[in-house]
C-alpha cells in the first residue's frame, strides 16, 4: 500500500492568524510537523490556500500545493491536492493520511498506529481515541468523546459526555474515550465522503465524521496512550514556550 501524509493549512485561523508560519525554538510550525511526518512517511504533502505557506514549505524543500479557499473541512482539501498531486507526480496513493498542521511535535507511535488499521481489508476510515484520565475533560466540549463497538467501529462521536450517566456518581466506573484528531481513508472512501451534503447530525454537533455515519461509513477506532500538544490560541502557544 502507498501511504500518503497530507497537512491542511490555512493562514486564516480565526483563534490564531498566520499559524502555520509562527516560529517555536527558530523553526516554523508547518515545517516541524512536516519533518515529523517525513520520519515516518515516504510522501509528505502541504495542501494550503495561501501563497505565504506555500512559500515557506518551498523554501525547506518540502511538497505543497494551493488548493481552493472554498473548502469547508481538511479533508475536502485534502482531496483536491491528492487529485492535484497525482496528476503532477503522476503516481497513485491508496491510502491518505489527514495530519493536523497544528501538532508541531506528533508523536511518530500515532502515524504508525493508524497506518496498521489498513492491514484489514475492511477498513474504510481510520482514527484514533485515547482514555480520558482526567474528569473535566469529559465535559470539555471542545473535546469530542467517542463511543464505539467490539470490533472498534465508531458508534458516535459527541461534545457531550457519552454515554450519559443518569447517576453521575457512577462515571468515574466507566472508561470515556476522546477523539484525536488525525484521520486516514482509503482513496475511494475519501472521494466518496467528500460529495456528501452536511448531515443533520454533524450540524448540530459540528463533527464532520457524523456525516460519514450517518451515510454508513465505517470509522475503525485504534487506542493511543499518546497526545500531542494541539496550538490553537496565544495561551497554548506560550504553554508550549514554557515546556
Amino acid at each position: 500500500m502507498n501511504f500518503i501524509g497530507i497537512i491542511p493549512s490555512r493562514y486564516a485561523s480565526v483563534r490564531l492568524p498566520g499559524k502555520p508560519l509562527i516560529k517555536i525554538k527558530g523553526k516554523t510550525m508547518i515545517k516541524r510537523v512536516y519533518e515529523r511526518v517525513e520520519k515516518v512517511l515516504n510522501y509528505v504533502l502541504v495542501a494550503t490556500d495561501d501563497e505565504r505557506i506555500k512559500k515557506e514549505v518551498e523554501s525547506f524543500g518540502g511538497n505543497v500545493v494551493i488548493t481552493s479557499t472554498k473548502h469547508q473541512s481538511g479533508t475536502d482539501r485534502c482531496a483536491e491536492a491528492l487529485e492535484i498531486f497525482e496528476k503532477k507526480e503522476k503516481k497513485k496513493f491508496d491510502i491518505i493520511i489527514n495530519i493536523q498542521g497544528d501538532e508541531p511535535f506528533i508523536h511518530y507511535e500515532q502515524i504508525k498506529l493508524i497506518q496498521k488499521c489498513f492491514q484489514e481489508k475492511e477498513t474504510q476510515i481510520a482514527t484514533l481515541v485515547k482514555k480520558i484520565t482526567k474528569k473535566y475533560d469529559i465535559f470539555d466540549e471542545n473535546k469530542p468523546k467517542v463511543i464505539f463497538n467490539k470490533n472498534k467501529e465508531a458508534i458516535y462521536f459527541s461534545r457531550f459526555p457519552i454515554p450519559f450517566f443518569r447517576d453521575e456518581s457512577k462515571i468515574s466506573e466507566h472508561s470515556f474515550y476522546k477523539h484525536i484528531g488525525m484521520y486516514a481513508y482509503r482513496k475511494d472512501i475519501l472521494k466518496k465522503i467528500t460529495k456528501l451534503s452536511p448531515s443533520t447530525l454533524e450540524k448540530a454537533e459540528n463533527l464532520e465524521q457524523l456525516r460519514w455515519i450517518e451515510n454508513n461509513f465505517k470509522i475503525k477506532i485504534e487506542i493511543t496512550n499518546l497526545e500531542s500538544i494541539s496550538i490553537d490560541t496565544k495561551e497554548d502557544l506560550e504553554k508550549l514556550k514554557n515546556l
